[in-house]
């Protein structure tokens, strides 16, 4: 059968990354994505002219019955899914605790984590349609989650914890059934998430203080990603990945 991947929120940055490379990998794409329908749209057209197969498809992933007719809408398309990338996730304006309203906690834990729960739930009743010892999920995470973002993102370095907790959690109940979990966590990569927190040129700021010196690239986070969906990972699970240039 076809390796089909989902990556949800995939028309930018990270998700963007990954879905190039795994199409050069010989996957099929769906490419999931919420408002931003062009760009999806052109990296759907890029990815048919490599010669692979790829669909866009529109959805909240932190509404559980938009999830379901996602799930349906692939199968239907491309077939049962047999991968997963949990990508989708959203920062907000940077603001220290006490300034956060439940509103502003609890959409991002919405997006950032019940997306992935969502995801993993419908993706592994579609993984018993594939040989399972080739299926598998890779949560995006972050260096967030150890560093803790004060005076920042603190929330959303919690929802990046809680990633690291399902991880954890899930890598053990798919175990026996040959299903691997692992998640990668980014550091500082250059992408628009950044305007999204009010600071476009916070990587300038940030660089001097990453031992390598510099921030990193979406290509270099789906190459991990790429490398743990793969059989060459066949004995990784429950794992994490830093990509943080040392931080």
């Amino acid at each position: 059968m076809n390796k089909v991947v989902l990556i949800t929120g995939a028309s930018r940055g990270i998700g963007k990354a990954c879905a190039l490379l795994l199409a050069e990998q010989g996957f099929d794409i769906a490419i999931n994505y919420h408002q931003q329908k062009e760009q999806a749209q052109q990296l759907c057209n890029t990815i048919e002219a490599m010669g692979r197969k790829a669909e866009i498809f529109q959805a909240d992933v932190s509404q559980e019955l938009e999830v379901d007719t996602l799930f349906a809408n692939i199968k239907t398309t491309l077939g049962p899914v047999s991968h997963l990338v949990n990508n989708v996730g959203i920062l907000l304006p940077q603001m220290p605790v006490t300034q956060m309203s439940a509103a502003r906690i609890n959409r991002i834990l919405s997006v950032n984590v019940t997306s992935a729960f969502l995801c993993a739930k419908a993706a592994i009743a579609h993984m018993q349609h594939h040989p399972t010892q080739s299926c598998a999920i890779v949560n995006i995470s972050s260096a967030a989650s150890r560093l803790g973002a004060p005076h920042e993102y603190v929330d959303y370095a919690a929802s990046k914890g809680a990633m690291d907790s399902f991880t954890t959690g899930l890598s053990l109940e798919l175990a026996s059934q040959g299903i691997r979990v692992n998640a990668v966590r980014p550091g500082f990569i250059a992408t628009d998430i950044h305007q999204d927190g009010g600071e476009p040129e916070r990587l300038k700021r940030v660089a001097p203080m990453i031992p390598l010196g510099r921030a990193g690239q979406p290509y270099e986070v789906a190459s991990a990603v790429a490398w743990l969906l793969s059989n060459h990972a066949s004995y990784v699970t429950g794992a994490f990945i830093d990509l943080a240039g040392g931080k």
